[in-house]
């Protein structure tokens, strides 16, 4: 059969958002040929994410990966996006970089005989970050350094402080496809993002935070009064914080976060909160060879490290806490279940607990590539994050939709706003 006739369809479209699915067909193919399918991607880093699949044409000479099951590769089985979430860097250790949302990433698939190997096809799917009418507006006003991302029209629209994991930079990603959802987020940087500080803070000031709200919340086109705020690790303890001292917030989403406040003080007016410190001798090593720190922090729950955990008692906004039961950042799970613990004892309801058996540590937007390893900015050495991909992934689809309804609930002109706590 001419390899003219043999195509791949990507459906709907070649484009696409990057938080959606494409339905993946090859067309053309002899009946019951043997095909094997392959996925690439170079991310800003340069960094090639790859993935493969084999699969048996139809009768009529068809795979569809929808319904076609993949016979070994990457992943087995009927997965429709398995091309897609099943990607793994070629440098070990790599997480999947996005800095510029302007353009799409994209994702090349190829179509080789199962026999000889030779490319039959190939097709490029354009996975983009921002809608038609989106305006991305870089932001150095006074102290405040990050990217606020207004859905197109004249609003307003409900207003949503991202805050970035560990090792500095920021989330424009995930806050550009939130901001597709018609929030009006902004992407804060807090450390090691242009004229920030490089090195991680001696403490953090919650007075900057208080600016990045304010400045959201007097935006013309930013609903108030509540905003919301979306962490994941690190940041998670510095939402908790934020959410508890500083008023005006109405929803806080933490993803694989901490209780207490960890690593570096926090500071807000003449109030310090010290930070729970990490025990390095109890980090371990797997037989990867790889460090493993989930057990390094000592439990922030006992009498001598009181000081450390967040008040979040005081908090009148509502929380999501979402877990990754396979977590080997830290114990996310029983962070969670601590803090649920500690609202339900004051009388509170304030609060979701989601958990996510055999997903890893950065939960992120739909389809992003699992990173079960990489390099931890405190540590300064390459660490196990956990998770199995395909588990990672379908909690990945699942919390995003959450996060989505979350907001949505909670910040409307109904939404109750919080007073500070100091």
């Amino acid at each position: 059969m001419a390899h003219s006739q043999i195509r791949i369809k990507l459906l709907p479209h070649l484009r696409c958002f990057f938080d959606k699915p494409v339905q993946v067909k090859v067309q053309g193919l002899a009946p019951h040929q043997r095909v094997e399918l392959r996925s690439r991607l170079v991310d800003d880093r340069k960094v090639v994410f790859k993935a493969s699949a084999l699969y048996t044409a139809d009768e009529t000479g068809l795979v569809d990966v929808c319904r076609s099951p993949s016979l070994g590769g990457s992943y087995t089985g009927v997965e429709p996006m398995g091309l897609f979430w099943a990607m793994a860097p070629e440098t070990p250790h790599s997480k999947l970089l996005k800095k510029n949302v302007l353009s799409p990433t994209l994702v090349t698939i190829d179509a080789l005989s199962g026999d000889t190997g030779e490319v039959l096809a190939s097709e490029t799917n354009e996975r983009g970050y921002m809608t038609e009418g989106m305006r991305r507006i870089p932001l150095q006003e006074d102290r405040i350094r990050g990217v606020l991302f207004l859905p197109p029209g004249k609003g307003p629209f409900p207003g949503v402080l991202d805050l970035p994991p560990l090792g500095g930079g920021l989330s424009e990603a995930r806050a550009s496809l939130l901001a597709n959802k018609g929030f009006a987020v902004l992407a804060l940087a807090y450390y090691g993002y242009q004229d920030l500080p490089k090195p991680f803070p001696k403490h953090f000031d919650l007075e900057y935070f208080e600016e990045a709200l304010d400045f959201l919340r007097r935006h013309p086109q930013v609903q108030g009064p509540g905003m919301g705020i979306l962490s994941i690790s690190k940041s998670g303890d510095l939402a908790l914080s934020i959410s508890t001292f500083l008023p005006g917030i109405s929803a806080t989403v933490l993803i694989n976060t901490c209780i207490a406040n960890v690593i570096t003080p926090v500071r807000h007016k003449d109030f310090v909160l010290p930070p729970l410190i990490p025990i390095l001798k109890n980090t371990t090593i797997t037989e990867s060879g790889l460090l493993d720190i989930r057990d390094i922090f000592p439990d922030p729950m006992l009498k001598e490290n009181q000081a450390t955990v967040i008040p979040i008692q005081h908090a009148s906004c509502s929380f999501l806490f979402a877990a990754s039961e396979d977590d080997r950042n830290w114990n996310s799970t029983l962070y969670a279940e601590n803090a649920a613990a500690r609202l339900r004892s004051h009388g509170k309801q304030n609060f979701q607990v989601v958990k996510y058996p055999k997903a890893g540590h950065f939960l992120e937007v739909p389809y992003l590539p699992h990173c079960p390893s990489g390099f931890h900015a405190v540590m300064g050495s390459v660490v196990v994050f956990g998770g199995e991909p395909k588990a990672h992934c379908q909690a990945q689809l699942d919390l995003w939709v959450r996060i989505q309804e979350f907001f949505r609930k909670h910040l409307d002109n109904k939404s109750s706003v919080q007073k500070a706590m100091l």
